[in-house]
């Protein structure tokens, strides 16, 4: 494995742990020698993650939409910013460029673009794996949504089965390279 997509929040959250899980996650991945890849901002929890990322040395790749260029504002010190035309480039990109998935703490993007991939697996578009970093609890709600939506017949539970969970950095990374 050389890189993982992460989705997260272009704003910090309303609570610290999130900050510091971003910048334990980015550090956890230098630290394994493992390259990000993102969406490309300077700012909330992408920016301190890929801050963390870069100081501990791994390779960094963001990836943003022209269009949100002035609204994510673009990191400037990334080894690749890449700017696209569109939010459908700016996943498939990521996608292509990443071995494996996570989802930390976000709002709308980073579901849209977390059950993007996992469709993207279930129809069998690629077999990575994704995962959810779970600060504090914060995507707790989420899985007992898709635990009813599995019960109620609506996702296969195989699929359900796949969203590997964890509460530290090192745990979830541990999980999605075995």
């Amino acid at each position: 494995m050389k890189r993982i997509c992460v989705y997260c929040g272009a704003s910090s959250g309303a609570r610290p742990e999130y900050l510091e899980a971003a910048r334990a996650f980015g550090a956890a991945l230098g630290r394994r020698g493992l390259g990000l890849v993102y969406g490309g901002a300077s700012i909330g929890l992408m920016g301190a993650l890929a801050d963390a990322a870069l100081d501990a040395g791994a390779e960094v790749i963001g990836v943003l939409p022209r269009s949100l260029q002035s609204r994510e504002i673009g990191h400037r010190g990334l080894t690749e910013l890449r700017i696209v035309d569109s939010l459908h480039e700016r996943k498939a990109q990521m996608a292509e460029l990443a071995d494996a998935f996570a989802a930390l703490p976000g709002g709308l993007g980073t579901l849209d673009e977390l059950f993007e991939t996992a469709t993207w697996g279930y129809i069998g578009l690629h077999r990575k794996k994704w995962g959810l970093l779970d600060v504090s609890g914060y995507w707790q709600p989420l899985l007992r949504a898709l635990d009813a939506m599995t019960a109620e017949g609506f996702v296969n539970p195989a699929i359900r089965a796949r969203f590997e969970v964890a509460a530290e950095a090192e745990a979830l990374l541990d999980r999605l390279l075995s």
